[in-house]
């Protein structure tokens, strides 16, 4: 964090605090970590849309502060010893974190790397499905291109609410204009949505129903 903090710290920035956001909107616990905690990597901005709080032991007064606004973090003990501010709450709690020493990380790891992998099922089909959206391209006509990586995500996302918008795609995936307007014309290509219509939404003409078959489709011929 501090490195993305220091090379572009406006844009991680607003980043990180539309994803906080959203992310309280939606219920998803987001946690940020960083081994600097300084006002240029935890900024004002960013502390506000983090309404709970860790600290380890820290190297100044200084530091304690700038993560929970008070003394106290720089005379931890260290080894999972910590200050815990909870949302809504001024009152600091000093509890003990899990500590896990760097020769049981490498315990774990050398244990785990003696097996060989097991995929997640949900993990093995999202990869199937962007690769079927790749083929999408080779589907005959103006298709020839290949499709974008998340061409399916963005596919389910005009399906599920009824409207082809490039402005929808960047709000809901957090890409830019012309990767979602590219999408946009895919759709089109592919029946999913249908032509330019000004300033208006593209209609959908096409279901879940018709996208599952066009998938299928698509495993079967590759």
């Amino acid at each position: 964090m501090a490195d993305l903090m220091m090379t572009s710290g406006k844009e991680v920035e607003s980043l990180i605090i539309r994803l906080a956001q959203k992310s309280r909107a939606v219920g998803i616990h987001l946690v940020l970590a960083t081994q600097k905690p300084t006002v240029d990597v935890i900024t004002g901005l960013i502390k506000s849309n983090l309404p709970a709080r860790i600290s380890f032991q820290v190297a100044s007064r200084t530091d304690s502060r700038v993560v929970l606004d008070e003394m106290g973090a720089e005379r931890l003990l260290g080894n999972g010893d910590m200050l815990y501010l909870a949302p809504g709450t001024s009152n600091l709690t000093r509890a003990q974190g899990t500590y896990i020493s760097d020769d049981e990380v490498a315990s774990i790891i050398d244990f785990y790397s003696k097996y060989p992998p097991r995929y997640s099922p949900e993990i093995e089909q999202a990869t199937k499905n962007a690769a079927a959206a790749a083929a999408a391209g080779g589907a005959g006509g103006s298709g020839s291109k290949e499709r974008d990586d998340n061409y399916s995500e963005a596919v389910e996302i005009v399906l599920r609410e009824g409207r082809g918008s490039v402005s929808l795609l960047q709000r809901a995936m957090g890409v830019g204009y012309g990767r979602a307007a590219r999408m946009i014309d895919h759709m089109a290509e592919d029946g999913i949505v249908g032509d330019y219509n000004g300033s208006k939404c593209r209609e959908v003409i096409c279901s879940y129903e018709d996208w599952e078959a066009m998938q299928a489709e698509l495993f079967a011929r590759t």
